[in-house]
């Protein structure tokens, strides 16, 4: 049996200005943005080429505004995501090198924290 993770609920206070950060600086595509009610709000975003999805919303999880740690983003060439990201305006740390990869940070409006990798192949 096939398991795929396809969406992450990320909290956030301000739905518009994360929406925001998530599209105009980091990047993602805006899929969904679905006002159900006055209680619900469903926003659907996705990094490019990734097959996972983050959700931000209204009335979606009961999460604190910025407690997500540890979502990662896997790229080819870290030096220049970071140059895209800094360029967009996105506070984002230098690349910092672990036997495992090669890794910046960043954390939205909010304080959801996030990693970007670039793997190590074949070893």
């Amino acid at each position: 049996m096939d398991m795929k993770l396809e969406l992450v609920a990320v909290p956030v206070s301000d739905v518009d200005r994360a929406k925001s950060f998530y599209v105009d600086r980091v990047g993602f595509n805006a899929d969904h943005d679905h006002r159900v009610s006055d209680d619900i709000r469903f926003v659907q975003l996705t990094p490019p080429g990734s097959a996972c999805s983050i959700a931000l919303g209204k009335g979606i999880t009961n999460a604190q505004p910025g407690s997500v740690e540890g979502l990662q983003l896997v790229v080819s060439d870290v030096d220049a995501a970071r140059a895209e990201l800094s360029g967009r305006g996105v506070d984002v740390g230098e690349v910092q090198d672990f036997p495992w990869g090669r890794f910046i940070f960043f954390a939205d409006p909010d304080g959801n924290r996030w990693a970007i990798q670039e793997m190590r192949r074949g070893g």
